[in-house]
C-alpha cells in the first residue's frame, strides 16, 4: 500500500503546481484581451461625421466598463478642438456615443474583464481633413465714429 500511496503522492505533488499557476489568458476569436485591443476595437466602431455636416476636429472621451463589457456610468468628453463650432461639437459627441454603442458590450476575456472593470480608458478620436479657414476681420470696413 505504501508503494501505491507513494506513487499517488508523487503524481499529486507534480500536478499541484500546474493547478496553482495561473493559466495564460486565451482569447477566442473576436475577444478583447489587452488595453490595446480594447482601443482598437473602439476605433473600428468609429464613424466620423461627414464633412458636409461637421469640420474635422479632435475629441477625447473617458469611458469605463464593467466585467461584462458594458459601459459603467456615463462617458465623459474631456477635450474638443478649440476652434470647433457648436455644430461640430454636437456632431462629434453624437459620433462618439454611437461608436461606444456599436462596440458594447465589449467582448472581454475573463482576465481582461477583471483588469478593465471600473478603470477609465482615455480614447482620443483624431480626424483629418481641411481645417476651416478663419474668417477675415476687415477692420478697414468698420466705420469709426469720433
Amino acid at each position: 500500500m505504501s508503494a501505491g500511496g507513494g506513487t499517488l503522492r508523487v503524481v499529486i505533488a507534480t500536478a499541484l503546481p500546474l493547478v496553482l499557476l495561473p493559466a495564460p489568458a486565451r482569447s477566442e476569436v473576436g475577444q478583447v484581451n489587452t488595453i490595446k485591443e480594447t482601443i482598437e476595437r473602439i476605433y473600428s466602431c468609429w464613424r466620423a461625421p461627414p464633412l458636409s455636416r461637421a469640420n474635422p476636429m479632435d475629441i477625447t472621451v473617458i469611458v469605463s466598463f464593467n466585467r461584462a463589457g458594458q459601459i459603467l456610468g456615463k462617458p465623459r468628453i474631456t477635450f474638443e478642438t478649440a476652434e470647433a463650432t457648436d455644430n461640430d461639437r454636437v456632431e462629434y459627441r453624437v459620433a462618439v456615443m454611437e461608436a461606444l454603442q456599436r462596440c458594447t458590450p465589449m467582448p472581454f476575456t475573463e482576465s481582461m474583464a477583471g483588469a478593465a472593470a471600473g478603470h477609465p480608458f482615455w480614447i482620443r478620436f483624431h480626424t483629418t481633413g481641411p481645417k476651416p479657414q478663419p474668417t477675415e476681420k476687415r477692420a478697414w470696413l468698420l466705420q469709426k465714429i469720433l
